[in-house]
């Protein structure tokens, strides 16, 4: 298990921008892929991006190609979501997340029950 806490989250209006962060606990955090989740009001959790071990495959959900972008510093421990061009509609929880595999190289298959251990979750909401 690793411990993650997200922060960087607040009120933007629509068009800002937010950078996300995700502090891992473990040492091997260089070792696991990450995760961005959110789950917006009244709905289900849903997947952002994901970034393998290395940081040289990236998956993005749809809704967020070509406006957030997710890296990561393995020798901070910690994983980035810059998000740009911000809407209402990405008001919601993020969520960051950890692999239960090790050395994922690719993560375009990757899917929610691939991650074991979340962050609390950080708040991001999008005012029109």
């Amino acid at each position: 298990q690793v411990h993650l806490v997200e922060s960087g989250g607040g009120l933007v209006q629509a068009g800002g921008s937010l950078r996300l962060s995700c502090a891992a606990s473990r040492r091997t955090f260089s070792s696991y892929a990450m995760g961005w989740f959110r789950q917006p009001p009244g709905k289900e959790r849903e997947f952002v991006t994901a970034i393998s071990y290395s940081g040289s495959s990236t998956y993005y959900a749809d809704s967020v190609k070509g406006r957030f972008t997710i890296s990561r510093d393995n020798a901070k421990n910690t994983v980035y979501l810059q998000m740009n061009s911000l809407k209402p509609e990405d008001t919601a929880v993020y969520y960051c997340a950890s692999d239960r595999q090790l050395w994922r190289a690719v993560v375009t298959t990757i899917s929610s029950t691939d991650f074991g251990s979340w962050g609390q979750g950080t708040q991001v909401t999008v005012s029109s």
